[in-house]
């Protein structure tokens, strides 16, 4: 995987309980379709929840966790009659709703980039000095695990009005913004709750 591109969207969303996630659905990648999610608790505890031992030791080789638990990881498009579209999000671990709500003002101009554009790597480099000074905490190239690179292009973006459900027994609350930001990698998630349409692209050099 000299060159690795990941389809598909990321949740990103705070709880009141102080815990983080990002939740990573993945349409098409080298690893087949998948779901894993980031967790970092308000101690500062980063934990992994991915669904096999081959997902799991590449996502661990790329990011930085305290604890990696190898479990069955679902995510489901539900309608909830009051919320509307959600991502149900279940592992042994973790249960979590995700009420997905309107396309952003940022997602409506992401729109308007051609996606071939939007997702090359070397668009990074328009787009990262823009994150940088727009979002806290977000990056869209950086130096990942094992001396990789890595780059993000976004095609859309939508709020999140919701969230709510329980890690390790525990409630985690309402929703909240993703502050501090999480410490996986180069970059967090926005502090504005949201999911982003994205096609990630890991290079690994000497391959």
């Amino acid at each position: 995987m000299a060159r690795a591109r990941f389809e598909g969207h990321i949740a990103g969303v705070g709880t009141t309980s102080g815990l983080r996630a990002v939740v990573g659905r993945w349409r098409a990648s080298p690893l087949g379709a998948f779901a894993d999610v980031m967790v970092e608790t308000a101690q500062g505890h980063r934990v992994l929840l991915a669904p096999d031992e081959s997902t799991s030791a590449f996502v661990a080789s790329t990011y930085v966790f305290d604890e990696v638990r190898v479990e069955p990881v679902q995510v489901r498009d539900e309608v909830d009659p009051v919320l509307g579209p959600q991502w149900h999000v279940q592992t042994p671990s973790l249960e979590l709703w995700i009420a997905i709500g309107r396309r952003t003002r940022l997602g409506a101009l992401l729109r308007l980039v051609p996606p071939a554009v939007a997702t090359a790597p070397a668009w990074s480099a328009v787009t990262d000095p823009v994150a940088r000074t727009l979002l806290r905490g977000v990056r869209t190239r950086g130096s990942a695990g094992g001396g990789r690179r890595e780059f993000y292009g976004a095609t859309d973006v939508r709020t999140v009005t919701s969230a709510s459900g329980r890690f390790d027994g525990a409630r985690l609350g309402s929703l909240a913004p993703v502050d501090p930001p999480c410490r996986f990698g180069f970059s967090s998630a926005p502090a504005t709750p949201s999911v982003t349409a994205v096609v990630t692209t890991i290079v690994t050099p000497g391959r």
